[in-house]
C-alpha cells in the first residue's frame, strides 16, 4: 500500500511558549523490515502505515517539536525512499529533519545499536530515541528532564511498561530509578518501551557502519550502575502485527478525540512530563 498523506496539515508549533527550555536532539527508528507485519509493510514501511489518520511516525514528530525539539535524524533501511517522499525536510512539522540511509549505505538495516552509531554525527553526545512502530500519546519529551539527563552521567534512561502479552518474559526491574536486569529464572516485571534518552556512550564499542543490538549494550550499562529508568504513565501502543494495527486503530482515534493529542496538534505541547528523572526494542 501506498504510504499515506496526512488527512489533516501538520500544525507545527508556533505559539511556543517564549521560555520553553532548548530540547536535545531525537533519532527516531524506521529502518526495519516489519516482516510481522506483512502483507501492509510490502509496499510501506511500518512507520509510514496510517494511525488516526495520519502516517503513525507522523505522531512523533508533532510531540518532538511541541516539546522544543529541533534536530530529528531518522534512520531509514527498507523501502527508505518513502520516508523523504512523505516527510520532507520536516520544514512543515517545524523540524529539520535528517536521514540516515542504511539501505543505500549499508545495504540493509543495521539493527539498533548500530543505527545508533552510525547517526551520532548527526545528533551529538545526548539524545532522545524512539521507535517508529510505537504509539505513546501522552509522552512529551519533556525538555527539563532531557536537560537533567544530559547534566548526569547515565548511559541512557529508560521508560518502561509492565510486562505486555507478547513479551511475558520482560526485559528488566526497577529499584527507585535505577534499572537493573535480574538474572535469568529471576522475575522480569518491566519491558522497555522504546523511548529513552541516550548517551554516546552507550555504544561506545560500536564502530559506525557495524551490525549490532541495542540489548546487550542496555545490559551492560545495567550491570554497571549506569543506567536509569521510571514507569511510562499513560497509554501507549507497540504495534507489530495487522491485528495490532487494526485493534488500536479504534484506541487512538477515541484518544484524539479526548484531546490528549489536542496540544501536539495545536503546538502548545502536550502531555505526560517525565516525573523522574527526575526499549529492547520488538523484533521487527
Amino acid at each position: 500500500m501506498p504510504a499515506p498523506h496526512s488527512d489533516h496539515p501538520a500544525n507545527p508549533p508556533a505559539n511556543l511558549p517564549a521560555n520553553l527550555p532548548a530540547n536535545l536532539p531525537a533519532l527516531i527508528l524506521a529502518a526495519g523490515r516489519g516482516a510481522r507485519m506483512r502483507p501492509l509493510t510490502d509496499t510501506c514501511p511500518k512507520p509510514l502505515l496510517p494511525v488516526a489518520g495520519r502516517p503513525m511516525i507522523e505522531w512523533h514528530l508533532l510531540a518532538l517539536a511541541a516539546a522544543g525539539v529541533r534536530q530529528v535524524v531518522i534512520n531509514t533501511a527498507w523501502l527508505e525512499d518513502r520516508f523523504p517522499a512523505t516527510l520532507g525536510d520536516g520544514r512543515r512539522f517545524g523540524l529539520a529533519i535528517h536521514y540516515s540511509h542504511e539501505g543505500r549505505d549499508h545495504g540493509g538495516a543495521l539493527e539498533t545499536a548500530g543505527a545508533i552509531a552510525k547517526a551520532l554525527p548527526l545528533l551529538g553526545p545526548c539524545f532522545w530515541l524512539v521507535s517508529g512502530d510505537i504509539v505513546a500519546p501522552g509522552f512529551g519529551f519533556d525538555a527539563a528532564a532531557a536537560q537533567r539527563f544530559a547534566d548526569g552521567s547515565d548511559d541512557a534512561h529508560l521508560w518502561l511498561v509492565p510486562n505486555p502479552d507478547f513479551h511475558a518474559a520482560g526485559d528488566f526491574a526497577l529499584d527507585g530509578h535505577r534499572v537493573r536486569r535480574p538474572p535469568a529464572g529471576q522475575l522480569r516485571p518491566l519491558t522497555y518501551a522504546n523511548l529513552a534518552l541516550v548517551r554516546h556512550s552507550l555504544v561506545a564499542g560500536i564502530r559506525a557502519g557495524q551490525h549490532a543490538p541495542l540489548g546487550p549494550c542496555l545490559f551492560a550499562s545495567a550491570a554497571a550502575g549506569r543506567l536509569g529508568g521510571e514507569l511510562l504513565a499513560g497509554a501507549w501502543h507497540n504495534l507489530g502485527t495487522p491485528a495490532q494495527l487494526a485493534q488500536v486503530q479504534a484506541e487512538v482515534q477515541a484518544e484524539v478525540l479526548a484531546g490528549i493529542y489536542a496540544g501536539m496538534q495545536a503546538g502548545a505541547g502536550a502531555g505526560m512530563r517525565a516525573g523522574a528523572l527526575g526499549g529492547v526494542p520488538r523484533p521487527g
